[in-house]
């Protein structure tokens, strides 16, 4: 009971308890553009995004998990359409790496690629949509890490 008060806590609060709050809001943003792009996540992206979050804040199994429950949180918001949609999530991390030019780094195409490997192969459409987000993604980070 107290650890999931205790996250319910942080999850309201992090903006002013959690040390920089926005990088581990940026990674939740673009991890929920790939877990969302088809509605639901499977067994498989749940267990990837464990391991992802788990590799990012390796020596913080607290921050692995507010990155967990912020992740879900984003795809809840877009799934009941609760003032979060798909196209607006796309719109906040585009803003997010033209006003905080090191988030382009946080951009890792090969970590999402294994959401990507979740997709079933016979949904082509899925394939088509998530491939176009790693694009758009890789297009951001092309394009702020020059600059």
């Amino acid at each position: 009971m107290f650890k999931s008060f205790k996250r319910n806590f942080m999850k309201m609060f992090r903006e002013f308890l959690v040390y920089h709050h926005s990088s581990l809001e940026f990674r939740a943003k673009i991890i929920t553009l790939m877990i969302s792009s088809n509605g639901e996540i499977s067994e498989c992206e749940k267990q990837k995004l464990k391991e992802i979050a788990y590799s990012i804040y390796a020596d913080d199994e607290e921050r692995a998990e507010l990155l967990i429950g912020t992740v879900n949180e984003y795809h809840t918001k877009i799934i009941t359409n609760n003032g979060l949609d798909f196209e607006h999530l796309i719109q906040l991390v585009a803003r997010d790496v033209r006003q905080v030019k090191r988030f382009h780094k946080k951009i890792d195409i090969e970590m999402l690629l294994q959401l990507h490997y979740c997709i079933c192969e016979e949904d082509e459409e899925e394939i088509l949509f998530q491939n176009r987000i790693l694009e758009f993604l890789q297009s951001l980070k092309d394009e702020y890490g020059k600059a």
